[in-house]
């Protein structure tokens, strides 16, 4: 078992330990076994809240929406501030404790799962800490995890908790991504997407993408295709395929109308390569909004 502080919890705080039965439940069951909570809650103005753990046998989360603390973790010193997001995997010693003066107040949330270590791969994180910023939709998420208190321990309401646990880990990947350092030859994301929209009514290619981002066509595809899982290219024509099924939606322009106004001369190739990327045919996609 892990252990939770002993923090007394004043009337707007929270703090929720998933019973034992139920995590076995959890574990064992196919739609909540890869991601499940074993505690969650909210310390507001937590003065004097501290742990120590050498030992950590699950992940933790810790939030943090107003004051500060400071983290230890490995061999390292953080100062934690409004807005910055901790995220501890298993095995690792840490311990934590809130600022005397403003001592912050903390969403936090320890969970497992069969799929809990690579949630934490795709976050990315090369420290425990980030910053993200107040995000209402993360607020969100740990004030549907934290409703759990009242579920009654009904595996319905776990199973809901669960899912909203891997969005928080999902979204948490996205905002890590979008934070990193731009140093050295990293891409700028932003950039590459503006050029791609655009030309998103014409042609674009791997040479002029990689020129806008000022390096090789090499390191660019290279860089492209780790964040995005897709080539440049085909990133662009998806681009192109989703503009395709809006004008598809709010026009009645032809099939051939359509894909010139994207750049393609051939209607037939266009629609080889819409239905390649949504798995119908043009009119086929006109014809099932209707259904």
């Amino acid at each position: 078992m892990f252990s939770t502080s002993d923090w007394p919890l004043p009337s707007d705080g929270i703090r929720f330990l998933t019973p034992h039965f139920v995590i076995e439940q959890l574990s064992g069951h196919p739609l909540t076994r890869g991601l499940y909570p074993l505690a969650t809650g909210y310390y507001p103005r937590a003065h004097g809240h501290r742990m120590q753990r050498i030992e950590h046998i699950n992940y933790l989360m810790i939030y943090c929406t107003a004051g500060r603390g400071t983290l230890i973790a490995g061999s390292k010193n953080y100062r934690i501030g409004s807005g910055d997001l901790i995220l501890l995997p298993r095995n690792t010693p840490h311990a934590y404790k809130a600022d005397t003066k403003n001592p912050w107040s903390i969403y936090w949330v320890h969970f497992d799962g069969a799929l809990a270590d690579e949630f934490y791969k795709h976050t990315q994180m090369n420290s425990p800490r980030i910053t993200i910023g107040v995000q209402p939709r993360v607020v969100r998420i740990f004030d549907g995890l934290n409703e759990l208190r009242r579920s009654h321990y009904q595996l319905a309401e776990f199973i809901l908790g669960c899912h909203q646990l891997q969005a928080l880990l999902s979204y948490t990947a996205l905002l890590a991504r979008q934070r990193k350092p731009r140093t050295g030859k990293a891409l700028d994301w932003e950039r590459i997407r503006a050029m791609m929209q655009e030309h998103i009514h014409g042609q674009l290619n791997l040479d002029a993408l990689a020129a806008e981002a000022k390096v090789s066509k090499y390191h660019f595809s290279k860089k492209f295709k780790a964040y995005t899982g897709q080539s440049p290219i085909q990133y662009f024509i998806n681009m192109k395929m989703q503009r395709a099924c809006y004008l598809l939606d709010s026009t009645d322009q032809s099939v051939q109308q359509l894909a010139a106004s994207l750049g393609y001369d051939d209607a037939y190739y266009f629609s080889r390569l819409f239905k390649k990327v949504m798995g119908l045919s043009p009119a086929q996609y006109r014809q099932s909004k209707h259904r």
